[in-house]
């Protein structure tokens, strides 16, 4: 099977068997084609004695803590076929990783992004209003993570305005006459968490703002951090703004740059939900075994998704609990799972969170 005749089937219709079968089919392809492609991943991986002939499972997967990414430049392609850079998002001084995309790799990330929002979103594109300033998106050379999370949403929407000018006060008039002209249509709003609570719905409150939402969907990501600090749950951020502006469909996602396109997204029960392209293994600190259902430890993410670089299987710096497997509520197929937070002493690296630095 290849990329292709996995975009075929809905992303969240296998589980069990059926779903292991197929990743380790990839990812043991993968593993072995940045072996052969990438000589800094092939010393790290001599260096653990990874044996090429054998067909390892995701749990035996060799893996690579995220942070590689911002001292060593990795790539599996040469360099002339590399057509994207994308940085992450860093507060001042911090390092930022460089992931490097050739045009098949930043296509299928595209295709499977693609299949994952419109099972919750529709597959017809809808009016879209995007919770931030166009200033971001502005240089296309240089990705940062939050102008890439812009883009990418950015085509599921049929017409398209940002909700903050340059000063990051809200176009109240823009927005409305908006809404007027697409009265009684599904409307998407996108933005990241922090950015949403800071600029939007607490500009709604103080210039006491009425809009219309209650047919729209939000969809938001990024760190937490700075809603934890005021004490703000997950239930508190949307019932508030259910409050303010009549949102009732409001779904968070878990992603990150090293691994674009593999997004984690949140259901209707407030799980967050893998996919048919990735899956997250939840390993103990004291000695990165598998951790039970229920058991805090360190998020592991699999992706079949990297070609031009070594991302397909990487440690991250979060913490989070399995909460189980193919039986969510939700009738999604798949682990689902919650986040806990950043490991102590990790820096800071949520597109909200390193925005949020700024308050």
């Amino acid at each position: 099977m290849d990329i292709a005749e996995l975009l075929i089937i809905p992303p969240y219709s296998l589980g069990g068997n059926e779903k292991q079968i197929i990743l380790n089919s990839f990812l043991t392809r993968l593993t072995r084609h940045h072996y052969d492609n990438c000589p800094a991943y092939t010393r790290m991986m001599d260096g653990i004695g990874f044996d090429y002939n054998k067909d390892y499972s995701i749990a035996e997967l060799p893996f690579l803590p995220v942070r590689l990414f911002k001292m060593f430049d990795l790539l599996s392609v040469e360099k002339e076929e590399i057509v994207k850079t994308m940085t992450s998002s860093g507060t001042s001084g911090q390092t930022v990783s460089k992931i490097y995309l050739d045009r098949e790799t930043s296509a299928n990330q595209t295709k499977v992004l693609t299949k994952i929002v419109s099972s919750f979103i529709g597959k017809q594109r809808v009016p879209m209003i995007i919770i931030d300033t166009e200033a971001v998106v502005k240089n296309r050379n240089l990705f940062s993570a939050r102008g890439a999370g812009i883009l990418g949403f950015s085509m599921f929407g049929s017409k398209r305005i940002y909700a903050l000018n340059e000063e990051m006060e809200l176009n109240t008039e823009l927005i409305l006459e908006f809404l007027e002209n697409h009265k009684n249509e599904r409307i998407f709003l996108f933005g990241f968490t922090f950015m949403i609570w800071q600029h939007f719905y607490k500009q709604l409150i103080e210039k006491k703002i009425n809009l219309d939402l209650s047919n729209a969907v939000l969809i938001h990501g990024g760190g937490w951090k700075k809603l934890v600090s005021e004490s703000i749950s997950s239930y508190d951020f949307k019932d508030k703004l259910q409050k303010a502006c009549g949102i009732k469909h409001v779904h968070d996602y878990y992603g990150m740059v090293e691994q674009t396109g593999s997004i984690y997204m949140e259901c209707e029960c407030g799980h967050l939900h893998t996919p048919i392209f990735s899956d997250v293994l939840i390993r103990r600190a004291s000695d990165f075994s598998i951790a039970d259902i229920g058991e805090k430890g360190i998020i592991q993410v699999v992706s079949v998704l990297p070609f031009s670089y070594p991302g397909h299987s990487l440690l991250t710096e979060d913490e989070g609990i399995l909460l189980g497997e193919d039986d969510c509520s939700c009738g999604r197929l798949g682990k689902y799972f919650k986040i806990v937070g950043r490991l102590k002493n990790a820096e800071i690296r949520g597109c909200s969170d390193t925005y949020a630095e700024k308050f």
